[in-house]
């Protein structure tokens, strides 16, 4: 075989390669963790995985009040736009679930054991999504190893639990993350850069007084 072939055909069977042993390594890691069951971990995941949404809600709505209680209004700005973040970090998930169309695990695979409910696509986890999201939110807001360590504790458990549960990959949740914190991020900064015009604008119209 001439150099020229044997250089597009390795060009071509690389992406294919990586694509396979990243699909094998998906498959196997959730196997792995889904087929080590306690009745430990049956209920403690369970109960990671149910409380997502109470922390999604509970978060922002305790920035809220303490703003209230305080009268802070920067705190109770903090809170509507964490609130903002988890709502686009929802509306990107599920966009990306129709788009990319992934089966659940235990839908391919009988081997897989579900063990909570899953409906829908698989990619990205929403649990996931939102357990990272309403976590970078708090860390940034309150940036203190006490915060900071928990949160994120606490959103990669909801990860596991997804992959436990059989109702999630490994990319699943990575990709969950990456939207959770992006989503963060991005309104963290938008609160930012929003606050510096109306700071701007206010200073303008006081030197033109």
């Amino acid at each position: 075989m001439s150099l020229p072939k044997r250089f597009i055909l390795i060009f071509f069977s690389f992406p294919l390669s990586t694509c396979a042993f990243s699909q094998n390594f998906d498959i196997d890691l959730v196997k792995k963790i889904n087929g080590s069951e306690s009745n430990f971990k049956n209920n403690y995941f369970k109960v990671t995985s149910q409380s997502v949404f109470v922390f999604n809600i509970t978060a922002p709505a305790g920035v809220f009040a303490a703003g209230l209680i305080s009268h802070d209004k920067k705190m109770q700005q903090d809170a509507i736009y964490m609130a903002g973040g988890f709502l686009a970090s929802a509306i990107i998930t599920q966009g990306l679930k129709i788009i990319i169309k992934r089966d659940r695990p235990f839908v391919t695979y009988s081997f897989i054991v579900k063990r909570d409910a899953g409906g829908g696509y698989s990619m990205p986890s929403g649990h996931t999504t939102a357990a990272f999201c309403t976590a970078t939110s708090l860390s940034l807001l309150f940036p203190k190893w006490y915060v900071i360590a928990p949160c994120y504790l606490y959103a990669a458990s909801v990860g596991y639990a997804r992959m436990y549960q059989g109702v999630h990959y490994p990319t699943d949740v990575l990709a969950g993350a990456v939207v959770g914190v992006g989503s963060a991020w991005l309104a963290y900064k938008a609160e930012k850069w929003i606050n510096k015009k109306q700071a701007t604008h206010r200073a303008s119209a006081t030197v033109s007084l």
